[in-house]
């Protein structure tokens, strides 16, 4: 049977080369930890663009779409979080990924942080991309299942150019916007609806961060005023082991936005957890 969600698995042969006698094993390539990415709403795996290629040359890179994004099912009605991270730890299970570092943004992350919750022993490295992990408050859920009627009711391009120039600077490329504006237009308004009301019910992931045993990186645009640097900040705050940093020049989707900046924090990052020896502990920074 196919997987469920639609993917992109990109990256260099697997198998290991074989090993020439006299030959230091520090002398064989051998790919980074995969890397596991996760788009946010109402975007789609195109989102990941940059990364995909950046980084699959030297590690298996895996990008799905979400359930009701892209070219995966659409299942209307209401899709929680708990829904979207039982469909990756399905797929990566059908893929054979058993350990990898995991990155996503907005939407994205707080999947991420779910699924280190349900999965966190196969989580190698933690990325947290412009979110937040707060629970909904009233007048926020309120808000989110006021959009999802509106978008099964007007269709996603009233929305698409409403928002446009908050999910990315007003002074990015024209490319960007135009792969930005597409993505939003392309999503099907069930899918979009069923994850918001879904979001909507989320729990709050706090705690869950302060008891991560892995590096995190939290990544965000200077200029997001959807998950401003300041909730950047608190989550920095809250892992035992993190590295802020703050993309200039970006609003919400720094990674398209600012792909070289992203990439160069990303690939610190993935070389640090490159070198680490599996089953170390995060340790808490000094106070």
């Amino acid at each position: 049977m196919p997987p469920f969600l639609a993917y992109e698995d990109k990256g260099p042969d697997i198998h290991p080369a074989p090993e020439v006698p006299g030959t230091p094993r520090s002398a064989s390539r051998t790919p980074g930890v995969p890397l596991v990415l996760v788009h946010g709403h109402p975007f789609d795996r195109s989102m990941w663009a940059p990364q995909i290629e950046a980084f699959s040359s030297g590690r298996r890179v895996v990008a799905p779409d979400l359930r009701g994004y892209g070219a995966s099912p659409v299942v209307p009605g209401r899709t929680p979080l708990s829904v979207f991270a039982q469909d990756i730890e399905a797929l990566l299970d059908d893929l054979g990924v058993d350990a990898f570092v995991l990155a996503g943004l907005s939407m994205g992350g707080q999947i991420a942080m779910e699924c280190q919750d349900r999965f966190g022993d196969r989580v190698r490295g933690l990325v947290l991309a412009d979110t937040f992990p707060e629970a909904e408050t009233p007048e926020g859920r309120a808000a989110r299942n006021a959009m999802a009627d509106r978008l099964l009711r007007e269709g996603m391009r009233g929305y698409a150019d409403e928002v446009l120039e908050k999910m990315v600077d007003p002074g990015a490329a024209p490319a960007v916007k135009s792969h930005v504006h597409r993505m939003m237009t392309a999503t099907r308004p069930e899918g979009a609806a069923a994850a918001l009301r879904g979001r909507a019910d989320r729990p709050d992931y706090r705690d869950l961060l302060t008891r991560v045993p892995v590096p995190a990186l939290v990544v965000v645009g200077a200029d997001d005023t959807y998950t401003p640097v300041a909730d950047a900040e608190s989550m920095h705050a809250l892992l035992p082991d993190s590295t802020l940093r703050v993309i200039e020049g970006a609003a919400h989707l720094p990674n398209l936005e600012r792909p070289t900046e992203f990439n160069v924090a990303l690939e610190a990052f993935l070389t640090r957890v490159d070198a680490r020896p599996q089953g170390t502990a995060a340790a808490r920074p000094p106070a």
